[in-house]
């Protein structure tokens, strides 16, 4: 099939053949990075801006590397350091960007919805590094693509998400890409941070990471997202470690060939112990290599695929 979405804005929005062609784009495009010279011509001369409101590792930088490898030229923007800072609208910004004929702007904002509304202002295509608490497709999709490429399919398994729930845009986009590709989605967590609807999401609600766990095909681990908190949701980080911690214990609730995955960064000793984040059943580190392949996809899918490109 061919690709037709000017934007990647969040996970509803995907249909399932179009998840599967980006995945099955990102199989070819993950080969790439294994070569000696990490670099095709495919987008040669095309510009892609990193706008990244909010701080990031891993996202901001495998956006950039993805760019790169494709050979187009890369240009990032922080907060701290754009207009922003003097006064000047999103709205203005993105247009001011949009004067300098940039093909693809990759947007990281705390608002919700910015993404969306910038894409109808702008020609360029718009890519949502995560708005927010609301989406994060990207993310979904480098963990669909682990979990396909550890499994062999997604149809029929058992997906536990467990954490903030609440503040996570990552959970939010895995429950609508895991289910919509066939899978059971369970979420887990404190009552203060699971959210009222979220099973309209198509998951089913637990308050106890036991019941998760057990029988568990994958269990993905969030960390508290203190920065989006208004008020503290729960006593103390101790408390939370023993109650939704994920430790070894835990563990042999799951499935014997169980994958541990989080999005990244880890609180090491509260949402996740170190002997399960460094374990043999984590696969972790699969899925920043995947966000490269992944965000590679994006890129030469939106730019028109096999329309105007070459990957040899």
């Amino acid at each position: 099939m061919q690709f037709k979405k000017k934007d990647i804005l969040d996970m509803a929005s995907l249909t399932v053949d179009e998840i599967e062609l980006i995945l099955d784009t990102a199989d070819r495009m993950k080969e790439i990075s294994t070569r000696p010279i990490k670099k095709v011509p495919t987008l040669r001369g095309k510009t892609v801006i990193l706008f990244f409101h909010e701080p990031s590792t891993r996202t901001r930088t495998s956006f950039d590397i993805a760019a790169k490898r494709l050979s187009a030229d890369t240009h990032s923007i922080s907060a701290s350091t754009s207009s922003i800072v003097k006064g000047e609208t999103l709205i203005d910004t993105a247009r001011n960007l949009e004067a300098m004929a940039p093909d693809v702007i990759v947007i990281r904002h705390s608002c919700s919805g910015a993404p969306h509304l910038l894409s109808p202002l702008v020609s360029a295509s718009i890519i949502n590094a995560g708005d927010g608490m609301h989406a994060h497709p990207t993310q979904a999709l480098l963990d669909i693509m682990t979990v396909r490429e550890h499994k062999g399919r997604i149809s029929g398994l058992q997906i536990a998400i467990i954490g903030d729930i609440t503040h996570s845009r990552v959970a939010r986009s895995n429950c609508i890409g895991f289910s919509k590709m066939g899978a059971n989605v369970i979420v887990a967590g404190p009552p203060t941070m699971i959210p009222m609807g979220i099973e309209n999401l198509g998951v089913s609600v637990t308050y106890h990471i036991d019941e998760a766990v057990k029988d568990a095909d994958v269990i993905m681990m969030l960390r508290i997202q203190k920065e989006r908190q208004q008020r503290f949701l729960f006593p103390t980080l101790r408390e939370y470690s023993v109650l939704y911690g994920l430790n070894m214990k835990r563990l042999k609730h799951a499935k014997e060939d169980v994958l541990i995955m989080h999005p990244g960064p880890m609180n090491r000793g509260v949402e996740i112990a170190p002997e399960v984040a460094d374990g043999p059943y984590s696969i972790i580190l699969d899925q920043v290599t995947n966000g490269v392949a992944v965000r590679m996809a994006l890129l030469y899918l939106v730019l028109g695929g096999a329309r105007n490109a070459d990957t040899d």
